[in-house]
């Protein structure tokens, strides 16, 4: 007897041991076959350097939720509580029905409002429930409050150009990345500094409106000028954004030697120059920023030419014939404006909607030693490569195109260089030249990303409310396309690229029900999934009691 109880004594006090270390050093493990509840090591740093309290409050709930809802609300409790963990406990969420906690209607459409404001628009979803069509609105978002500082976040978001089951499991797998970005904005972090070469462009600033509002979250923003300046020291990362006139050899040197020593840069270029020829069409021309022998040197060449797709472009605006006196003005598609939607898996694009793009041209890389080149843009496989210099007719506009004509294939429109860059002046700077003590040839590694469209982060002008539209937003169609997560998710990569942008490299599986199996043998899984647990326990029972009958006889 009283070894029984010094037994169970022992039995307690290890219990007691286990969960008091478990508590003082938790630790959790991870046996998924897609690691869904592993972080990225970039957000694991963001967490950790928390200091105060995060507030977090989902909307993404309610009764009656369809599966696939149900599941993304699931894994955004599973991952805010791997966020909590790694937060040293700072982090608190909470969930919360809008339907039960504004049950006045009026009430709830005025708060449903004020999260669209915040960039939370209402979804409005519907399914099968006993034979019975329901509906019913969520909010599939988040407001998270630190430090008396809110940012909404958006956590239904995929390619809209998907199935409804694909954006809602591309969202589970953005899920950590939306919530990180959203966090990292509100934490005081040092934000690294991205110079613009504003005497080598005469782009419109409200043109550049949303480009700069987007980048001033999380970075530092400078005009420079690149002729008056000793050197880009002092810079992490360089915009070269639709230049409009040649750049110096001096310049150019600036800039190779920035890239060589590890710097990062973005070139939004175009190689065509579209000038109108009034209701005719356009004229187009090549350029020449004086860039093609450094991109050259460094694995890519832009070519001068125009890439028409047949199947995935955008609309613009004509006049198709009268109706009475009046004009007959009506959308109609135009191949020299192509929708890419291929990214190639990268983590820039993965999951994005598709890109809207302008008068682009193609790129080709050459070989380069120790630089991986990666494509991040790429048209439809319907395409027409249009060299320059040409007549651009608008008479191409809504006709329906000849597939034995649109036949070049796939057209890449952007590349991601990584690696160490020899440079350009290699070999030109004698040791006579006071640039000598400071010029390196391959320092360390850098990335760059190169578009073959000068347009693409720019957005357009509402002429009627004088005002910028948001960036990506096409007014002819009313499509909001992904050119801002583009640009956003590009400087993240280059800049950080060990931060959350890593947490985009996610990838979970997705494991649907085969329908017609559930459908026709319905009854065999309810009773197999239901009677088996209760057989078996009871089978269990039987084999404890024989066994305890037969030790104790």
């Amino acid at each position: 007897m009283k070894k029984s109880i010094l037994l169970f004594s022992v039995f307690l006090i290890g219990i007691f041991l286990v969960n008091f270390i478990v508590n003082q050093f938790p630790k959790r493990f991870d046996f998924t076959e897609d690691s869904r509840f592993t972080l990225a090591q970039g957000t694991k740093n963001l967490l950790g350097n928390i200091d105060s309290t995060i507030d977090i409050k989902v909307f993404l709930t309610g009764q009656n939720l369809p599966a696939g809802f149900k599941r993304l609300e699931n894994a955004v409790k599973e991952t805010l509580d791997e966020f909590n963990v790694n937060s040293n406990q700072n982090l608190n969420y909470t969930f919360i029905d809008i339907n039960t906690e504004y049950k006045d209607e009026k009430l709830r459409n005025n708060f449903l409002a004020s999260l669209a404001q915040k960039g939370i628009p209402p979804t409005n979803i519907t399914d099968q429930l006993d034979g019975k069509k329901t509906q019913q609105i969520i909010a599939p978002g988040a407001i998270i409050t630190y430090k008396g500082k809110e940012n909404a976040v958006l956590l239904l978001k995929g390619n809209k150009m998907s199935t409804p089951q694909d954006i809602l499991n591309q969202s589970i797998e953005g899920i950590e990345f939306e919530l990180a970005k959203a966090i990292k904005k509100l934490v005081n972090i040092e934000k690294k500094k991205i110079g613009f070469f504003v005497n080598y462009s005469n782009i419109p600033a409200i043109k550049q409106y949303d480009l700069i509002k987007t980048l001033q979250q999380n970075y530092r923003l400078f005009p420079v000028d690149l002729d008056s300046s000793a050197d880009l020291e002092g810079l992490d990362g360089i915009f070269v954004l639709k230049p409009n006139k040649q750049f110096t050899e001096e310049g150019k040197y600036k800039i190779d030697q920035f890239i060589v020593k590890g710097g990062k840069a973005l070139f939004f270029l175009d190689q065509v120059e579209i000038d109108t020829l009034g209701l005719d069409g356009n004229f187009a021309k090549p350029t020449n920023n004086n860039l093609d022998d450094l991109l050259f040197k460094y694995g890519a060449r832009l070519n001068a030419d125009l890439v028409k797709d047949a199947q995935m472009s955008g609309v613009i605006p004509m006049n198709v014939g009268n109706i009475g006196n009046s004009a007959d003005i009506q959308m109609v598609p135009w191949p020299f404006f192509p929708i890419a939607n291929n990214f190639n898996n990268s983590p820039i694009g993965k999951n994005l909607d598709a890109i809207y793009l302008k008068y682009v041209g193609s790129i080709d890389t050459v070989k380069a030693r120790g630089i991986t080149k990666t494509p991040l843009l790429t048209t439809t496989k319907y395409t027409q490569v249009l060299k320059a210099p040409a007549t651009i007719s608008y008479n191409a506009a809504g006709k329906d195109f000849d597939a034995k004509q649109y036949n070049q294939g796939e057209k890449i429109v952007a590349y991601l260089l990584e690696g160490k860059f020899e440079s350009l002046f290699t070999n030109r700077i004698l040791p006579t030249d006071k640039r000598y003590t400071t010029f390196k040839s391959n320092d360390k590694d850098s990335k760059i990303v190169i578009v073959a469209d000068g347009d693409l982060p720019l957005n357009d002008f509402n002429t009627k409310l004088k005002e910028p539209f948001p960036l990506g937003f096409d007014q002819y169609s009313g499509n909001t396309f992904g050119n801002k997560e583009f640009v956003s998710n590009t400087v993240d990569y280059l800049l950080d690229p060990n931060g959350v942008i890593s947490a985009r490299s996610k990838m979970v599986k997705l494991r649907p029900l085969d329908k017609i199996e559930v459908t026709q043998n319905k009854n065999f899984w309810i009773i197999l999934n239901m009677i088996v647990p209760i057989l078996f326990v009871l089978l269990l029972g039987v084999f404890m009691f024989y066994f305890r009958k037969k030790a104790y006889q």
